[in-house]
């Protein structure tokens, strides 16, 4: 038997309820997914490569066929490394069917992976991690958006920014 394992990229920081809706519906389609978040060191991010890995993999706990994994360099190496067949990515609106579908284009060029879209949960369609992070940067009330411990890392964050000046 042949196991289709899918590969579910993002920096997810930090991850929200709609990246974990993903991870679970993934998970429903695929025997394995793998959640796997860039560690691209030019990239500037609130939280670092092991932090958001430490996030997902405790997010991920409620899922037993999806694990956690950092990669660098180009998706579609990690998914051949990986023997992914799929790609996974929610989509919220059009504008992000704009971008994906020219990355899906792309990756199928550089290898033999197929890009899986999944619309994204009506009550999550406007949440993205930099709109949270915005949010809980003005103390606005992000219960609901996050996990309640990534919300408390997300302001325990933020605070040692405010202090620290950064």
């Amino acid at each position: 038997m042949n196991v289709r394992i899918a590969v579910c990229p993002g920096s997810f920081d930090p991850v929200t309820n709609g990246h974990i809706d993903i991870f679970g519906r993934a998970a429903d389609l695929f025997d394995e997914v793998i959640v796997a978040t860039g560690l691209n060191p030019s990239k500037t991010r609130l939280f670092t490569p092991d932090e958001r890995i430490d996030m997902l993999t405790e997010v991920c706990r409620a899922f037993p066929n999806v694990r956690v994994a950092g990669f660098t360099g180009l998706l579609t190496a990690f998914c051949q490394e990986q023997g992914a067949v799929a790609i996974v990515k929610g989509l919220r609106a059009v504008s992000d069917y704009e971008y994906e579908l020219q990355m899906a284009q792309m990756n199928s060029s550089l290898a033999e992976v197929e890009t899986v879209f999944i619309p994204t949960s009506p009550e999550y369609s406007f949440l993205a991690s930099s709109l949270v992070k915005e949010v809980a940067m003005f103390g606005g009330d992000v219960s609901g958006l996050v996990p309640d411990f990534v919300r408390e890392r997300l302001i325990t964050r933020l605070d040692e920014r405010k202090r620290s000046g950064a």
